[in-house]
Parts: C-alpha cells; structure tokens; sequence
C-alpha cells in the first residue's frame, strides 16, 4: 500500500537475482521432468475451512497429477505470518499461499478497493463479483506482486468485537483501540466510525486484548472463535462492515515450472476447491455462533446499519474515485 512501491524495487532486483542463481544452477524440476515439492502457507489451524480446503486442493492434486505435483500445507503461521510469506514468495522461496485480500493491497494497491466499507449487499452479489469478470479481473492484477491468483475461498462478513461494553453505535468506538490488519483500508473504516485503529500481527491479539493493550478487533465469527478472542472480548457486534475475499496463489515462479497441461489442471483442482470451502465455511460459521452462545458471548445485532454506513460516507466516496472500473463491475453484479 503506502509502501508498496518501495517494496516491489526491493523484491523486483531480488528475484532477478535469484532467477538468474536458479537458471545458473538448472533450476527446479519441471512438472515433466519430475516430482514438484511446494509448500503452501496457511496460517490458520489444521481444522479451519481455509486449511481443510488448501489440504482438500493439495491432496487432490497429488492424485490427478499422479503425484507429479507433491504439496505440503503448513497451518497455524508455521512458515510466518501473511505478509512474510508473501514477500517469501516474490522471492520464490514458497510456492504456495492463503492470504487475506486486505494484506493484499499492501503488495497490489488495487486491491484495496476491496476494503471499501459496505461494498457488497450480502453473499449472493460477493460472489455474483468474485466468479465473474470483475473477480477475475482482480486476480490477473497479482502478477504486479509475482503471483498468480488461482482462487477465491469465503470470509463471510467482518465486524467489530471488544472488551468492556458492547457497540450498539459508531460513538460507542469513541476513545478504543481497535486491532485492524496492517495495511489494510479497515484502518480507515474504524477511525471513520470514531474508534483508533492500531496495527499488530494476528498473533499479537490474544493477548493484547488481555492485557488491555487494544480495547476489541474486527474478524469474522469463524476467526473470532478459532483464537479464542471471545474468551477476552465477550462482545460481538454484526456491523459486517466488510467482506473481503480469501485468495489461494501461487508465486510465478512456481508457475512457470508447470507445463500448459499442469496449469491447467492446477486451474481447475483450485475452483473446485472453492466450492468445497464454501460449504466448510457455512458450517462453521454455524458452529461458531453455537460456541458463542454457549460461552455467554453477547451478540449484537443492528437492527439497522444506517448509523455505520453514514459513518463511512465519506470514506466510500473518496475511494469511489480511484477505483471506478471496479465499482462498476461491483454495480452490475447486484443483478443476479
């Protein structure tokens, strides 16, 4: 994002570098010439939708390809953070990944928009976008970072959570620190809604709500539940004032040792996976709800957003400007 200019020059020298180390040296089997061992990244744990579905995708691939393509799936950040792996796959040292689009437009500016608050209507017009023209159009841009975009998996709808008194309104923000991904648009959203958006590595918020340092974050009830967040923030509040994508990706290097063939079945076993995601995620956002309610979690829900959405006004015309292609494709999906 603010950085990503400097950071592409830095990342661009260093992979010229090691293509030409690689091309030095014979480089890696191609998906003809043998075996391809990859490591896909993922940091959420074994039994969430989004690992379930890289494992599903990894396994499947493994046995169309006749074991040609051997992918390993590491959870729970075992191979760093988001943002690590994904200057680990410009460089080319991880094939693999499962990144949230708010991450994304640290690295492809483009992909802010996603972050524009309130932008889709429910989960039909997300994915009417994500599966059309205007979906595919976005992940064709992630060649700007030296990725290719494979897929989208489901997030549902972010909203807001915190310790101490529930939200019902944006003034009841007033004066909190609120974790918000780094990078990401969402900063703006909560300092829009009247709170103090405060930057820190997923793994930081467990105990930074703890110890007081942040005052609640902002996920969906899936992720909510999977950190345990709940059992330091106890307040929920639907604001869904977001929903951003999952992306799988592959980095092009990676890419490049496929055949046309491979690719193409890469492809395929990839959009496949989605679907099966989605179904994962269905279910455990059903679940998640349940382990709230069990565990006396308190479950805000707005009977209108209206509050929110003016809020936020401002913010959703200033980005309008800037990404009127996208908007566009985002307006003409309403339509089913």
């Amino acid at each position: 994002m603010r950085n990503a200019a400097l950071r592409r020059m830095g990342i661009t020298a260093a992979v010229t570098a090691l293509v030409a180390g690689l091309t030095a040296c014979g480089g890696g089997a191609g998906s003809e010439g043998g075996t391809l061992n990859w490591r896909l990244a993922e940091t959420h744990p074994s039994d969430y939708p989004t690992t379930q579905a890289d494992q599903w995708f990894a396994d499947q691939l493994r046995k169309r390809s006749d074991g040609r393509i051997n992918i390993e799936v590491y959870p729970d950040a075992q191979l760093g953070e988001e943002r690590d792996v994904l200057e680990q796959m410009q460089l080319g040292s991880i094939e693999l990944n499962r990144t949230n689009a708010n991450l994304v437009g640290e690295f492809v500016p483009s992909w802010e928009a996603f972050g524009i608050p309130y932008l889709f209507d429910d989960s039909e017009h997300f994915w009417r976008f994500l599966r059309g023209e205007g979906g595919q159009a976005k992940l064709d841009e992630l060649s700007e970072a030296g990725v290719v975009g494979l897929t989208y998996y489901d997030s549902g709808a972010r909203s807001v959570y915190t310790t101490g008194e529930p939200v019902e309104s944006p003034a009841d923000l007033a004066g909190r620190n609120i974790r918000v991904q780094p990078g990401s648009v969402t900063a703006d959203v909560i300092d829009a809604f009247g709170g103090s958006a405060t930057t820190m590595s997923f793994s930081e918020v467990y105990s930074s709500l703890e110890t007081g340092v942040i005052d609640g974050a902002e996920n969906n009830f899936p992720s909510y539940v999977s950190t345990r967040h709940y059992e330091v923030a106890g307040n929920y509040t639907l604001t869904e004032h977001q929903r951003v994508p999952e992306v799988l990706m592959i980095s092009q290097t990676a890419w490049d040792q496929l055949s046309e063939q491979d690719k193409e079945l890469v492809r395929t076993v990839a959009r496949e996976s989605t679907e099966k995601q989605r179904e994962l995620w269905a279910e455990e956002v059903e679940q998640s709800r349940q382990v709230l309610e069990d565990n006396g979690v308190t479950i805000t829900e707005l009977d209108d957003r209206g509050e929110f959405e003016r809020a936020v006004s401002a913010l959703r015309e200033a980005e309008a400007g800037a990404y009127a292609d996208f908007l566009e494709a985002v307006e003409a999906a309403r339509q089913p």
